[in-house]
């Protein structure tokens, strides 16, 4: 079974995941969702079930609209207490007994559900402690619920950041590592899963390569000095989750189904996509629009007529039309990302970190020779996202 997770999180990702993630492990789906993609999971695979409560991190934005329903906060109105736990002013004098109806509640609706794993409810890190004590307090009402239930399964805590500056440096990480290690005990956790959630790791923003990878890398080496975690999770992230898995600073890279590499809690105003492709030999994605055609043709005058990256090129020019459909760039993004983890994954664990670095070095030397790529931002040298990666490897 491969170690990565896939993040489902509608009917078309699951269809995505039974079609090339079928050898999952472990599979993550959100509780309001789950009645609706169950049918579709990987028979092999463990459930990993999250009560979504990382969507009260801003109420305002998804609150039921007149005009428009919001499913998330529909099904989380149902349970006790709930909009009294999500508001800031709340968070100062939690009242324990009312944390503990609110926790019990969900997770019960959680196993009833029957998962290998629950995700511990737990709001995402703010750059302060105002969520500190309600934080401590949803940590201890599930160990509580843990000891009287009997549940069989796993705990996972979750540390959803919200901004860089809370890891960059070691004195903002410092107290984040000390309430992770304070929640894991009190919740009786089996597992930690860690993601930034403002983070994009294939902008190629040059900040990635000095200050915001170093950081991530360091907040999970920390994490794992103060908490011996059974289960250590990262992501979903484009390449940094799988930096972290090959130097063996996780055991599970959480990923995306050919889109969602950006990881974003449930509840929140959805916005049509961009169709993205993905580049194999440059371990990127590229926006589908019509400059990208352009550089296809730029790209393919470049290289060699033997060297693979032509015929790789040739052949997405070639079926641009059908690869320009959002289902069908999903599935190639899909498809490129498992032929990816497999080849690392195919070396001893002690020499993954050297495999994944030789891997994104040929991206990176084959990108150096191509031509920018329009309309990519800080992306649009072909080797920026494939760059500050190979440079985190070792």
């Amino acid at each position: 079974m491969a170690d990565y997770i896939p993040f489902i999180t509608s009917e078309e990702s699951g269809n995505l995941v039974n079609k090339v993630y079928s050898d999952a492990e472990v599979v993550r789906v959100s509780l309001d969702r789950v009645k609706k993609v169950r049918h579709l999971l990987p028979a092999s695979s463990k459930v990993w079930l999250d009560p979504c409560v990382d969507g009260m991190d801003d109420l305002g934005a998804r609150r039921s609209q007149p005009d428009k329903r919001n499913s998330w906060f529909d099904f989380m109105s149902g349970f006790a207490n709930f909009e009294k736990i999500a508001m800031p002013a709340y968070h100062a004098k939690p009242e324990a007994s009312e944390v503990y109806a609110f926790v019990k509640e969900i997770m019960d609706k959680c196993t009833a559900c029957k998962p290998a794993w629950i995700t511990v409810p737990q709001l995402p890190l703010v750059s302060g402690s105002d969520r500190n004590k309600i934080n401590r307090l949803m940590a201890a009402a599930t160990g509580n619920w843990k000891s009287s239930s009997g549940f069989p399964g796993r705990l996972i805590l979750p540390l959803v950041l919200t901004h860089q500056k809370q890891v960059n440096r070691k004195t903002a990480r410092n107290p984040k590592v000390q309430q992770a290690e304070r929640c894991y005990q009190e919740s009786q956790a089996d597992g930690l899963w860690v993601v930034d959630m403002s983070l994009e790791d294939d902008s190629g923003s040059p900040i990635l390569r000095n200050r915001r990878f170093p950081g991530l890398i360091d907040l999970h080496e920390e994490l794992n000095l103060r908490i011996s975690s059974k289960i250590r999770i990262a992501g979903p992230y484009w390449g940094l989750n799988l930096v972290l898995w090959a130097r063996g600073l996780v055991d599970h890279p959480a990923i995306g189904i050919g889109a969602g590499y950006r990881y974003l809690p449930v509840g929140l105003p959805g916005r049509p996509p961009l169709p993205k492709l993905a580049l194999p030999s440059l371990r990127r994605r590229v926006g589908i629009k019509p400059q990208f055609r352009n550089w296809l043709d730029q790209a393919i005058a470049k290289l060699a007529a033997s060297h693979p990256a032509r015929a790789e090129f040739s052949g997405i020019k070639k079926n641009f039309a059908a690869l320009s459909v959002f289902d069908r760039a999903r599935e190639q993004v899909a498809g490129f990302y498992k032929q990816w983890f497999s080849a690392i994954a195919t070396a001893p664990k002690a020499g993954r970190s050297m495999a994944l670095f030789q891997d994104l070095s040929a991206a990176y030397a084959l990108g150096k020779s191509l031509p920018d790529l329009a309309d990519e931002g800080t992306a649009r040298r072909p080797e920026a996202v494939a760059e500050p990666l190979m440079l985190s490897c070792l």
